[in-house]
């Protein structure tokens, strides 16, 4: 399978929970400001910004085609990355003008896709370049499930936030057959030892943007991209393929995850 040439970064989002004051926790003065205005990509460490050690990560899988979709008004995160000069990637971006959910963000970057497959990744997580490359290469639609002992064994995330995830439930194919958003400790016993977790870590054909455009509002009154995707499995009739893979992923969520990113970031190289 040809690898997929494109890559979505959802960059828009609030960062409602980077803003949350943690008793303890103690930020320089940069990360401080940019945790309180809820700028998780641009959390600051080692001199960079979180989200360029992803941008590097997506240039060692091979992609050079990235759109950052971002936040209107001239947003911080897009004035940034203008003033950069990449060498190993191509920077575009596109504006999301409401904040109305991970699938409303992926449309605004439809002219981006033009028809081609993407793959799609949160900013406020660091994907090894492995899983990039793997979910790239996949037929059709289709995410990464990371088994939840990699996440926390390699990714430093904690057991009690993996409850907080996705859990993906496949068929006989391997292709999805639910999300199960946060399942309680009851249920979690169900999906076995090692439950696949979605990370938000897709490969999608255009065909994603016409399910971004039919669902509905959430419970939290946004437009889901995993509602998307079980759009695709359940009225388009689509196998969203399932890859299962033990790896670890950053989670940049709080500000309480600061000071252990920041140990796992020393001496990372940023080169995008």
């Amino acid at each position: 399978m040809q690898r997929t040439a494109k890559v979505v970064v959802l960059a828009a989002g609030r960062g409602s929970r980077m803003r949350a004051t943690h008793p303890g926790v103690a930020l320089d003065p940069a990360q401080e400001r940019a945790a309180a205005a809820g700028r998780k990509p641009l959390v600051p460490f080692h001199g960079h910004p979180f989200l360029s050690y992803s941008l590097t990560e997506v240039a060692r899988a091979g992609i050079e085609e990235v759109c950052l979709v971002v936040g209107p008004g001239g947003d911080p995160l897009q004035r940034y990355y203008e003033s950069v000069r990449p060498e190993r990637i191509r920077l575009r971006f596109a504006v999301q003008e409401n904040p109305r959910g991970s699938a409303h963000a992926l449309l605004a970057a439809e002219a981006f896709a033009a028809g081609d497959p993407v793959v799609v990744l949160n900013a406020d997580n660091l994907y090894p370049s492995t899983a990039i490359e793997a979910v790239s290469r996949l037929p059709g639609h289709g995410l990464i499930g990371f088994e939840a002992s990699g996440l926390v064994e390699l990714g430093g995330i904690s057991p009690d936030r993996i409850r907080a995830f996705a859990v993906l439930v496949r068929d006989f194919d391997g292709c999805l057959r639910e999300i199960r958003e946060k399942p309680g400790e009851d249920e979690l016993v169900d999906f076995g030892a090692d439950p696949l977790v979605s990370m938000t870590c897709w490969r999608f054909t255009s065909g994603v943007f016409d399910a971004c455009r039919s669902v509905t509002p959430s419970e939290r009154g946004e437009l889901e991209l995993p509602d998307a995707a079980m759009h695709l499995v359940q009225k388009a009739g689509a196998c969203v393929h399932v890859h299962p893979l033990r790896a670890g992923v950053l989670d940049l969520t709080r500000q309480a995850d600061v000071a252990a990113l920041d140990g796992r970031l020393r001496g990372r190289e940023v080169d995008f």
